[in-house]
């Protein structure tokens, strides 16, 4: 079966597949609202490795580093509805309703929400919209947003920080969150943003508390890591090469070999 991914009224994405599938980027830059319809999901961030399975409806902040992984089910495939509410839309319905300022957000990054008929119902209703794409016009796609806007509301009040909290990542200890999070293969600036710097301030702060530039470290780091998890856990590097922050197989073999003097299935 070929992948039937595909998006409509440019922020919502359904997908459908029949073989596990790894996301392409690991950083979510806008908030997601998200529903499995079959198999489940598998999503690695810097606390772990967590596995959501069909029927769960999520919520997931923006600007966060997530490695996920897409599993088919009994049936054979993986389905899956998300809606991304981005913040040109949530300041543009902030000032509509004259909502007041929201306090800065301090809570979970990932909310698994309780089984809610009325939010599972508006999963529902957009499934149509993929066998009729004619029908997604942008009239039904500013109704669609702002009705998952009132759901997610109506269901938590405490969403409200969540999601009209317009401030950006503040300045943080740069060398703690590089050593928690240096296996997501994102640019530099990614990881300038999420620390609260410029992209200048952190290349300069990172040479700082690293003594070397941010690319030749991560891919020191990277290696190391490697090598660790193949030498001393046993893991083969087909599966270990994605895990530590490489694209591709023959591209950490070649790096490995430069670095340590043999290829990784030497080991």
């Amino acid at each position: 079966m070929e992948d039937k991914s595909h998006i409509l009224f440019n922020n919502l994405l359904y997908s459908c597949i029949d073989k596990k599938q790894r996301a392409n980027e690991s950083f979510v830059p806008e908030h997601a609202f998200g529903y499995i319809i079959s198999g489940e999901t598998h999503q690695k961030t810097s606390e772990g490795t967590r596995i959501f399975s069909a029927g769960t409806i999520g919520l997931l902040r923006r600007n966060q580093l997530v490695k996920s992984e897409k599993v088919p089910g009994l049936t054979g495939e993986f389905k899956s509805i998300n809606i991304f509410l981005d913040q040109r839309f949530l300041r543009r319905y902030s000032t509509e309703h004259k909502l007041a300022p929201a306090k800065p957000y301090t809570g979970s990054h990932i909310h698994i929400l309780k089984p809610d008929p009325f939010i599972k119902g508006y999963f529902d209703s957009l499934i149509p919209y993929f066998d009729h794409p004619e029908r997604a016009t942008d009239n039904m796609a500013e109704l669609k947003t702002k009705e998952a806007v009132e759901l997610l509301l109506n269901f938590n009040p405490d969403f409200y920080d969540f999601l009209f909290d317009f401030t950006e990542p503040y300045k943080i200890d740069l060398e703690a969150f590089m050593n928690q999070n240096y296996m997501f293969n994102v640019p530099a600036a990614q990881f300038a943003k999420l620390t609260g710097r410029s992209l200048a301030s952190f290349k300069r702060d990172f040479e700082k508390v690293f003594r070397m530039p941010p690319g030749q470290w991560l891919q020191q780091k990277r290696l190391n890591e490697a090598y660790y998890l193949i030498r001393e856990k046993g893991q083969k590097p087909s599966a270990v090469y994605l895990d530590v922050g490489f694209e591709n197989l023959s591209h950490f073999s070649y790096t490995f070999k430069k670095a340590f003097g043999i290829v990784p299935s030497r080991v």
